[in-house]
């Protein structure tokens, strides 16, 4: 396991990546930036992977631009590595074969709303948040929420999901096209504005979760929500993690409509508290979200109570004030940096999986127990309304025995879940991390995955060393 941050400068060396370098600098002037902090910055990951440098970091400001940058890397054989907000959780923006990293920050805009057809075309360094004020008098909103403000291209390369996933589902339901520069610097429009499409390959969700390996996205069509009439936000109190999971099952099967359904166990909930100036109970906890008109958030609210009271559910409350909607969500959304707090000094290796939610209560559980028994702080939420859930291991990098106790319980939570019919990760993707752990879960098909790499991108300069192993 390699979980120490690696702070080397290294140089080009090779005529080839000095001579495009020196062609990028003459195009870009200081829009190509190879200092050290720039570099550390465009390698940062907020999880246990070692950090790998870059030689130099490029901000292009458009589509043309960035099919300039790669056909001068694929001249020069220099490996592309997409860098969209940073904060993807599995190595996705590392460098372990150096090379460029391509700042999508300078690329931004909302590029139309078609307000009537309910979509809007934006480029992919613009994030959630942006996009979502862009959209604030139109009534109109984009639903997918990782938790981060991620980057919208960024979103679309890991098919990141997150709190509203139950009901809006995640990026792959939500991109109807999207444009992308492929390997040679030639550019791709993978499908048009309509809804539905039986037009060849579905080459759109190709390029969805393919995590910048095959191409870089250069602009999104992205499907877009009416503001509902009424939103009304829930919390509710379990005396186990088990029964909020049964709760949740139930719910779900007797088709409540909830938009978002999220777990946090009781340390995460004492975090919470500490961070962000609460006072809940510090039990396990659901936190839901209802969409609709005034009388149907009423009446899927109180369904919904009377649900969780059957499974030892207490202190049901629900708001449709803003303001306390706002500050609960916020205090999901701190999660990660809240349990942080939990046991000072120490890193975080947040890590995920997902399994068919019939089996989400008995996966918790046995989760719990492991990282107890392994002797690790490890507060638990998830998205359990689809049967997604993570894990917060608090590790201390300098001991041996603690990392080689992580190492273990990550790759056993990847077993439990492709053993209960589910996936080694529901929505961080694979990046460096988890590549050993898909490769268990789809066994021949991951090949199949490497040779679609190497025929779109033979020279393997697209975001090398991740998901696929070309061998």
């Amino acid at each position: 396991m390699n979980a120490l941050p690696r702070r080397t400068d290294q140089d080009p060396s090779d005529a080839g990546r000095t001579e495009a370098y020196a062609e990028l600098a003459r195009r870009f002037g200081n829009r190509l930036q190879s200092g050290s902090a720039v570099r550390e910055q465009h390698a940062h990951t907020t999880t246990w992977l070692r950090s790998e440098w870059p030689d130099a970091v490029a901000y292009p400001r458009s589509a043309e631009e960035v099919s300039e940058i790669v056909a001068v890397c694929a001249k020069h054989r220099v490996p592309i590595i997409p860098f969209g907000a940073g904060t993807s959780l599995e190595g996705h923006v590392n460098a372990p074969a150096r090379g460029l990293s391509v700042d999508f920050s300078g690329m931004n805009r909302v590029l139309a709303v078609n307000a009537d057809d309910a979509d809007c075309v934006v480029e992919p360094g613009l994030t959630r948040v942006e996009l979502n004020e862009s959209l604030r008098d139109t009534g109109l909103f984009f639903p997918i929420d990782p938790g981060a403000n991620a980057s919208l291209g960024g979103m679309a390369s890991t098919r990141a999901s997150g709190t509203n996933s139950v009901q809006y589902g995640t990026m792959r339901d939500n991109v109807l096209s999207l444009k992308a520069v492929l390997p040679d610097g030639s550019v791709v429009s993978t499908g048009s504005r309509a809804r539905k499409s039986s037009a060849g390959y579905d080459l759109t969700r190709l390029f969805i979760g393919a995590e910048g390996t095959l191409g870089l996205i250069t602009e999104l069509t992205l499907k877009l929500r009416g503001v509902p009439e009424a939103i009304a936000a829930a919390s509710c109190r379990f005396p186990a993690v088990s029964n909020a999971c049964e709760a949740v099952i139930e719910a779900i099967q007797l088709g409540i409509p909830m938009a978002r359904i999220e777990l946090l166990d009781s340390l995460t909930v004492k975090a919470v508290n500490s961070y962000s100036g609460l006072s809940l109970p510090e039990s396990p906890m659901l936190l839901l979200e209802f969409h609709g008109s005034d009388a149907g958030v009423a009446e899927q609210s109180k369904a919904a109570g009377e649900i969780f009271a059957d499974h030892g559910g207490s202190g049901f409350d629900w708001t449709v004030k803003q303001e306390e909607r706002s500050r609960l969500w916020q205090a999901r959304h701190d999660a990660y940096w809240a349990a942080l707090q939990l046991r000072p000094g120490a890193r975080g290796l947040s890590t995920d999986a997902c399994v068919p939610i019939s089996r989400l209560a008995e996966c918790v559980a046995a989760a719990q127990a492991k990282a107890s028994e392994l002797g690790f702080i490890a507060p638990v939420l998830g998205h359990v309304g689809d049967g997604n859930f993570h894990v917060l291991l608090l590790v201390d990098t300098g001991s041996a025995r603690e990392l080689e106790a992580t190492e273990h319980y990550v790759s056993w939570l990847a077993d439990l879940a492709i053993s209960n019919g589910g996936t080694c990760t529901g929505e961080h993707g694979i990046g460096q991390g988890k590549i050993e752990f898909l490769e268990r879960e789809l066994g021949p098909a991951t090949a199949i995955m490497a040779d679609i790499k190497k025929a779109i991108d033979p020279l393997n300069i697209m975001n090398p060393g991740k998901i696929v192993r070309l061998g």
